[in-house]
C-alpha cells in the first residue's frame, strides 16, 4: 500500500488550464508548466482563478493561428537543451513554419530562449521578398538581429526589396519605415566607402614603411649582403635604386633646389621621411642612408608641421603592425584566434 501511493503521489496531475485559441478551439494544459515558463502567463492564470469562475481556469492566446500556438506550448513543455537535444528536426521544422508567430508569442509572453530561436529561424530562411514584413516585425517584437540581417539584405539587393509587395504597402501606410530603411543602407554604403578608403591608405602607408626599410638595406655596408639582395630584389627596390642615383647625379642637394626637378623633389621627400622615422642614431649605430642625420637636425630647428607629423605617426604605426603580422605565432595560439572568428562569424552572420 505504501508503494502504491508513492507512485500515485508521482504521477503528473491533471490538465488544469483551458487554452482558447483565436478560431474557438481550445487544448488542455498544466498551469505549473505555463507559470513556470512565462511570467505574463503567470499573472494571467493567476486574475483568471482570482475571477468569479475559479474551478475553470481559462486562457485566451490570441492573434496567432492554432497551428502556431500549438508549437508554442509544445515549446514551453520542454526545457531550451532539450528541445535542441531530442526533438531536433521537428524543432527545426516548427520554426521554419511559424517562425513569425513564435517570435511575436515569444515577445509577447516573455520567453527569452524561445524568442531567439524564432528570430534566428527566420533571418535564415530571409528572402528579398519578406525583408521588409520581417523588419517591421524585429521593430515591434525588439529583435536587433533580426533587423541587422534584413539591412543588410537590403543592402545587398535593394533593387529586389524594392520590388516586394511589403515595399509597396510600406510605401502606402508606412512611409516611415521606407525612410528608416533607405537611411540604414546609406549609412552603409557610406560606412563601407570610409572602410575601403582607409584600407587604400593604411596599403599606402604601409608601402612607404617598406620603402624606409629597402633605404636601410639598400645603403647598408657589406658587399655579400647587397648582392644577395640584388639577385632578389623586387621592382620597388629597383625603382628606389634608380631615383637615389638620379638624386645623385642630378645635384638636387647641392647645385640647386630639390624642387626644380619632380624625380629629386621625390627622393628629399622620402629621405626626409626616412629621417624622421629613422632610430639609429638612438641606439647608437650611424645610418647610412644619406642626408639622414641633416635633415634631423634641420627639421628639429625648423620644426614640421602638424600634417607631416600625422604621417610620420602613420608610417611608424604600419610598420609596427607589419611587425607584428610577421611575427612567429605558436600554434596554439593560432588554433585560439580561428575558433574565436569562426564563433564571432557565426553569431553576426
Amino acid at each position: 500500500m505504501a508503494l502504491g501511493a508513492d507512485l500515485t503521489a508521482l504521477r503528473p496531475p491533471p490538465a488544469d488550464v483551458r487554452v482558447v485559441m483565436s478560431d474557438g478551439s481550445s487544448i488542455a494544459a498544466h498551469s505549473y508548466v505555463l507559470a513556470a515558463a512565462s511570467p505574463v502567463l503567470e499573472r494571467v492564470i493567476e486574475r483568471a482563478r482570482r475571477g468569479w469562475d475559479a474551478a475553470e481556469c481559462t486562457v485566451r492566446v490570441l492573434g496567432a493561428s492554432s497551428g502556431a500556438v500549438v508549437v508554442f506550448l509544445r515549446f514551453l513543455y520542454s526545457h531550451p537543451r532539450e528541445a535542441v537535444a531530442r526533438g531536433r528536426e521537428w524543432a527545426e521544422r516548427a520554426a521554419g513554419e511559424h517562425g513569425e508567430a513564435l517570435m511575436a508569442l515569444a515577445h509577447a509572453y516573455r520567453v527569452p530562449w524561445l524568442k531567439r530561436r524564432a528570430e534566428a529561424a527566420v533571418a535564415a530562411r530571409l528572402t528579398a521578398e519578406r525583408a521588409v514584413d520581417a523588419m517591421k516585425l524585429a521593430a515591434l517584437c525588439d529583435a536587433p538581429r533580426l533587423y541587422l540581417a534584413c539591412t543588410r539584405l537590403a543592402g545587398k539587393d535593394l533593387g529586389a526589396v524594392e520590388r516586394s509587395e511589403g515595399w509597396r504597402f510600406a510605401g502606402r501606410h508606412d512611409a516611415a519605415l521606407q525612410r528608416d530603411l533607405l537611411r540604414l543602407v546609406h549609412d552603409a554604403d557610406q560606412r563601407r566607402e570610409r572602410w575601403e578608403r582607409e584600407r587604400a591608405a593604411q596599403h599606402v602607408y604601409r608601402q612607404l614603411s617598406d620603402a624606409m626599410a629597402l633605404l636601410d638595406r639598400i645603403f647598408a655596408d657589406g658587399g655579400e649582403g647587397r648582392r644577395e639582395e640584388a639577385a632578389s630584389s623586387s621592382g620597388v627596390r629597383r625603382g628606389l635604386e634608380q631615383l637615389m642615383r638620379h638624386f645623385a647625379a642630378c645635384g638636387g642637394g647641392a647645385s640647386r633646389k630639390p624642387g626644380c626637378c619632380p624625380r629629386c623633389r621625390r627622393a628629399a621627400q622620402l629621405l626626409r621621411l626616412h629621417a624622421s622615422v629613422c632610430d639609429r642614431a638612438a641606439g647608437g649605430e650611424p645610418c647610412r642612408v644619406p642626408l639622414c642625420r641633416n635633415l634631423k637636425i634641420k627639421m628639429h630647428e625648423e620644426g614640421v608641421d602638424k600634417t607631416w607629423k600625422l604621417l610620420v605617426k602613420k608610417v611608424i604605426r604600419a610598420r609596427v603592425m607589419s611587425t607584428l603580422a610577421n611575427r612567429d605565432v605558436p600554434e596554439i595560439v593560432k588554433k585560439s584566434w580561428a575558433k574565436y572568428n569562426s564563433r564571432r562569424h557565426s553569431r553576426f552572420r
